[in-house]
């Protein structure tokens, strides 16, 4: 090319470049080498879209941020107090760094410079063309070495990643992690917005439960029933029960994979166990507490019947009233939830209540082996029961057993 074309050439590819990254550019003593200066300012714009150049950060004051990338091994506690420093607008961020600078945006080391110190570049990547003496770090962007470029030290990238192109070497550890991201707060919710929150939250659990009760009670009612008998003339032994097995889940789980990891067979059926052995515990807590709230439901309408109110009894009925009542525990904490302190003691003491209701039906279910076994739900006669006495007159619809009248005299 002409020297004339050559000139005019450079003429027309420095109007395209920004001037403020024009006159940034790194020169090199005795004016540098322009057509390579060119090219890489050239390569940068078109890379970066014509963005701003990078701001040297204002060292703050005595009361302002102070970080010391001299040592990372606590990247957590450096990105806090990076991201404190950050001002709004990003132009008024004032930062300190011990031993080295900080920079806004986007930052390019040349090829024919050496920074001494340390370099954190905030809300921006770092390229490295040639000698930096120090750590580098950045924040929501990458640090990139060139070939010719070095780090003689550590580099941590928060929020970006950390790339080697050619020769590019780096003297000391690398670490790339992912942002720690703080969503920003926004306004606090209402109380009103909280209360029906919290309602609408109860109000799909209790609604999940109750077509798990019909559910239940239209396949497995005598199921449910010897369950829910077990708790009514158990409970303290269900209570036991349920808490030893609560106990002994986690290790029983752990001797069932131990066990079937052993043979070549039992690996092989290890995924299905471990299903079904979840799925039995899951069922196991849910129908031991749809069990729970069964025998409420009874005893409580079996009361209102003796008052003279005419309900019909059933097992539909008796679910849906005792899961009522279950509902109504949490229902101070949906309406009182919002206060500091009585909100947390409400919310702890329906926790603590439906967990001993859990515990119950969970043990109750245990005993009574899924309702299969009645030893426990006071089904069984007593051995006394069943003398000749007490067999004149059974107990029917209520009325009382009386002993056989004795043989008159001849």
């Amino acid at each position: 090319m002409r020297a004339g074309n050559r000139k005019a050439a450079l003429l027309f590819v420095a109007a395209l470049i920004p001037v403020g990254r024009l006159v940034a550019a790194p020169v090199r003593d005795g004016g540098g080498h322009v057509p390579e200066r060119v090219r890489r300012l050239l390569l940068a714009t078109l890379l970066h879209d014509n963005g701003p150049t990078p701001e040297v950060v204002q060292p703050a004051d005595s009361q302002g941020h102070t970080v010391n990338p001299a040592h990372l091994d606590q990247p957590l506690q450096l990105e806090r107090e990076l991201r404190a420093s950050l001002g709004k607008p990003l132009g008024a961020t004032r930062l300190s760094v011990t031993g080295g600078s900080a920079r806004i945006g986007h930052y390019s080391v040349g090829s024919d410079e050496t920074i001494h110190g340390h370099v954190v570049v905030l809300e921006g990547s770092a390229e490295v063309h040639g000698r930096v003496e120090g750590n580098v770090v950045t924040l929501d962007g990458d640090i990139t070495v060139f070939p010719g470029g070095s780090i003689i030290g550590d580099v941590l990238s928060i929020g970006g990643a950390v790339h080697k192109v050619g020769n590019g070497t780096i003297s000391g550890t690398v670490q790339a992690l992912e942002a720690l991201v703080t969503p920003p707060a926004g306004p606090p919710a209402s109380i009103m917005g909280q209360i029906l929150r919290h309602g609408a939250g109860l109000a799909g659990l209790v609604l999940t439960l109750t077509v798990l009760g019909f559910g239940l009670v239209t396949f497995g009612r005598p199921n449910l029933e010897i369950v829910s008998d077990t708790v009514t003339h158990s409970f303290g032994r269900s209570f036991l029960a349920g808490l030893l097995g609560q106990v002994l889940v986690l290790p029983t789980f752990g001797m069932l994979v131990i066990g079937l990891a052993l043979t070549i067979a039992g690996a092989l059926l290890l995924p299905f166990a471990i299903a079904v052995y979840v799925l039995l515990v899951l069922v196991t807590t849910i129908g031991g507490l749809l069990a729970v709230a069964h025998a409420v439901g009874e005893r409580i309408t079996h009361r209102r019947m003796a008052r003279g109110i005419v309900v019909s009894p059933n097992s539909y009925r008796y679910v849906v009233t005792g899961l009522g009542l279950v509902a109504a525990i949490w229902l101070g904490w949906v309406a009182f939830g919002w206060v500091p302190v009585a909100g947390t003691l409400m919310l702890m003491a329906a926790g603590l209540t439906t967990w001993t209701v859990a515990t119950v039906g969970f043990g109750a279910a245990l005993l009574s082996r899924g309702g299969i076994r009645e030893h426990f739900a006071g089904r069984l006669i007593a051995p006394e029961m069943m003398t000749d006495e007490y067999l004149w007159a059974t107990p029917q619809f209520g009325v009382p057993a009386v002993q056989r009248p004795p043989k008159q005299p001849e």
